[in-house]
């Protein structure tokens, strides 16, 4: 609900009010679409990775036999290198590297796969630590985008009009005064001349 007075001040006031979402309304609907092409762009980034992950898992489960004999523990995550990205307006996180621990095994008294295991393991981490990332990258401009929809909607189908709607209702009321002050002037001057005819009269 917008507050205002019947009054020049109150009419200079809204019609300000009125120029800056007008004014700004077009580059809030730029980023609102720059937006809703990143979020789409997001979502397809995450369902490769997904697919992807898929497949790795499905190779996983072809050596499923062997990895009884595997030790998990010779590869562990030590490190991720991260940055931030301004993406439409928005600063989202960006995987930019993964460092891997890979403790020492004996060549000779281990299975000749154990280098083959290692590095599929490390495959397997890297998509499912990149889809993580994807996940909260698509979620955080969602969000940024779900905002700027609502500013839009709140501009556009709210402020805007209901801004406007005040203004005239000012213009309508100082219109009908000064209509109203201009009649009784009328009034009041007929009157004068009314009575000033009669006292010439008398």
């Amino acid at each position: 609900m917008i507050k205002f007075q019947y009054n020049k001040t109150s009419l200079q006031n809204l019609e300000k009010q009125l120029k800056v979402r007008v004014r700004a309304l077009p580059t809030i609907k730029n980023k609102e679409s720059a937006l809703r092409m990143e979020v789409k762009h997001s979502k397809e980034e995450v369902r490769k990775l997904e697919v992807y992950l898929e497949e790795q898992i499905k190779d996983y489960d072809t050596m499923a036999a062997l990895w009884n004999e595997f030790d998990p523990t010779l590869i562990s995550v030590k490190d991720v290198d991260l940055d931030v990205k301004k993406i439409a307006g928005v600063r989202v996180p960006i995987l930019k590297d993964i460092t891997f621990d890979i403790h020492p095994f004996s060549l000779f008294n281990s299975p000749k796969w154990y280098t083959d295991g290692i590095f599929l393991l490390q495959e397997l981490a890297e998509t499912g630590i990149t889809r993580e990332f994807s996940i909260m990258k698509m979620e955080l401009l969602e969000h940024a985008r779900k905002k700027t929809t609502q500013k839009v909607n709140l501009f556009e189908k709210v402020q805007i009009p209901g801004y406007q709607d005040a203004i005239l209702k000012i213009k309508r009321f100082m219109e009908d005064e000064e209509n109203l002050s201009k009649s009784s002037q009328k009034i009041m001057r007929s009157h004068l001349e009314q009575q000033q005819t009669e006292e010439e009269e008398v």
